[in-house]
């Protein structure tokens, strides 16, 4: 027994980690890389690992041997024999079956036999694998190497896809080592370590994955970075059009790159060039919601011969986007994304499709570095007023979270923390568009939502950087992709139910590092002893993963601490 260590490692492969040790950090980071937070109280959090965290582990190079010293190393007691057994045989079912191609032919390779004659006769795989097979190959199915990875994923084999990528349409490009805004570009060198470890020289081991980054870490120049690797036609797709353009802006001035090369493919504009940026709204728009309608612009993906295309905030990946994607496996894809985190559970999709993550950095390293700006998070907890509780009482469920959500209190506190900050270039992001109205009204702040002109947005957003504008009230818009760098306050009045990836994107708007090298401080404004505050502890469990911790804060403290100032 060795008291000074922070984990627990118990026999259904939970893991605790009790907070206060000293070494409880490292210890975090170690585990972060093959388990899951399920739960973060203030004292004990509590991990999983999890076939499908072993098998991300597993693609980006750890061993089995690596995930068990390093419990080993941080483990109060002796490891269960049983979780150590199945990390062994999890880890070893990564890559036990391959994708390769012989000439025209894309075949299953297994050296097992008997596991070969499981998935021939499996229901899931069965429909994907043409006729003919020998004691260690299959043969799949033109058109079905997509399907067949989600099928051996539900089987419990993932395969390791080594069936190499088409060239694509040849494009020179480079980086620049000045940028057009005579700033020196040089590439950090984790966004280096990233780019090179998708692109794996080249070779069928690279060309799919997802590089996991926090926001403001430089994502889209590893993108920028893998599609100078590749010099290929790519297709990026986006959350929104903000980001669209955003992208565009970035390729113009860190690529050589010429106008003409650079495509819009949205609402607003369809032109299609060897590098063409759009939306995964525009893409997954259809003339009626009749299940049979067809998405009228996935013929984008035939527009051209795609050598690369990348999903940015590829947590945000439309179900339909994988209906595509599974018939694209041919293309080299890269996944951008702060977190693998799905809301709707489909994280093996992002794994078989996209691909598994091939590079993950946590935030607080980063943070250490000076990478990101240091951030302080803090939960104010306000109670719900006297004439409102009886409705929030007698209210359904969800109709609960919208009157917890709504307190007008909140408004009172928000000032108070404008006051606190008066002068930072702050953020108000919320939900629900009515009691956003409000809050804009009674700030006098300009208010963005999806129903504001993109035009109008980039006009806000520069007045902003620009420092004309240092108060700006969002909406679920303000979620991603959104460059804001001076961005050092953001106070959050109402989420998205339990949304982890929504805490994570809109603490992301704040860490991007600050000239002045100050402190980012984000707020979640709760309503105590409602669900409210158990939506606001759900989603801030990935940042806690990450290493952040929420300060605790009441309604009352925050309206003396402002009548002092």
């Amino acid at each position: 027994m060795h008291l000074d260590r922070p984990l627990t490692v118990q026999s259904d492969a939970t893991v605790l980690l009790e907070v206060a040790s000293p070494c409880a950090t490292v210890a975090r980071d170690a585990l972060v890389r093959f388990a899951e937070l399920e739960k973060s109280p203030e004292h004990v959090h509590t991990y999983r690992i999890t076939p499908l965290s072993l098998w991300n582990a597993a693609a980006s190079g750890l061993s089995s041997e690596d995930i068990v010293a390093a419990l080993s190393q941080y483990s109060r007691y002796e490891l269960p024999a049983n979780v150590v057994r199945d990390i062994a045989e999890y880890v070893s079912r990564y890559g036990r079956v391959r994708l390769l191609r012989r000439g025209d032919e894309l075949l299953l390779v297994s050296d097992d036999r008997a596991l070969i004659a499981e998935i021939a006769t499996h229901p899931a795989t069965r429909p994907c694998l043409a006729e003919g097979l020998s004691d260690t190959e299959l043969p799949i199915r033109p058109g079905m190497r997509g399907h067949v990875k989600q099928a051996l994923l539900r089987v419990g084999y993932p395969a390791e896809d080594l069936a190499g990528y088409v060239r694509g349409e040849d494009l020179q490009l480079s980086l620049r080592t000045v940028t057009l805004g005579s700033a020196t570009l040089r590439l950090r060198d984790y966004q280096m370590e990233a780019a090179e470890v998708f692109h794996a020289g080249g070779t069928a081991r690279g060309g799919s994955g997802t590089i996991v980054l926090p926001c403001g870490a430089g994502k889209t120049l590893v993108g920028m970075a893998v599609m100078a690797a590749t010099e290929c036609s790519t297709l990026i797709l986006t959350p929104n059009t903000v980001a669209v353009r955003q992208w565009i802006d970035e390729l113009l001035d860190k690529t050589t790159l010429e106008p003409e090369q650079i495509g819009e493919y949205t609402g607003l504009a369809k032109d299609i060039r060897p590098v063409t940026v759009s939306t995964y709204q525009i893409l997954t728009h259809r003339k009626s919601r009749a299940p049979e309608a067809e998405f009228t612009h996935f013929s984008l993906f035939d527009a051209r011969d795609w050598g690369l295309v990348i999903y940015d905030e590829v947590h945000l990946l439309p179900a339909p986007i994988f209906r595509i994607t599974a018939d694209l496996q041919a293309r080299r894809r890269l996944g951008l994304t702060a977190t693998l985190v799905r809301e709707d559970g489909r994280e093996g999709d992002v794994f078989s499709l996209i691909g598994p993550k091939k590079y993950d950095v946590p935030w607080k390293d980063l943070e250490r570095q000076g990478w990101i700006a240091t951030a302080c998070c803090h939960e104010v907890r306000i109670p719900l007023p006297d004439d409102l509780r009886m409705e929030y009482a007698t209210a359904q469920r969800r109709h609960q979270y919208a009157v917890a959500a709504h307190n007008p209190a909140k408004l009172e506190v928000l000032k108070a923390l404008l006051g606190r900050h008066n002068g930072a270039n702050t953020l108000v992001i919320g939900t629900y568009l009515d009691q956003l109205e409000r809050v804009a009204e009674e700030l006098g702040a300009p208010l963005i939502t999806g129903k504001t002109p993109v035009a109008r947005r980039r006009e806000l957003f520069e007045q902003f950087r620009r420092q004309e504008v240092r108060l700006l009230v969002l909406s679920k818009v303000g979620n991603f992709s959104i460059d804001l760098p001076d961005a050092n306050v953001a106070i959050e009045i109402s989420g998205t139910f339990g949304s982890r990836q929504e805490e994570a994107q809109r603490l992301g708007r704040i860490v991007r590092p600050k000239k002045d090298g100050s402190q980012a401080h984000f707020y979640t404004l709760v309503t105590r002893d409602t669900v409210d505050q158990t939506f606001a502890a759900n989603r801030q469990r990935f940042l806690t993963e990450q290493g952040y911790a929420y300060e605790i804060l009441y309604g009352d403290e925050v309206l003396q601490h402002a009548q002092t100032l």
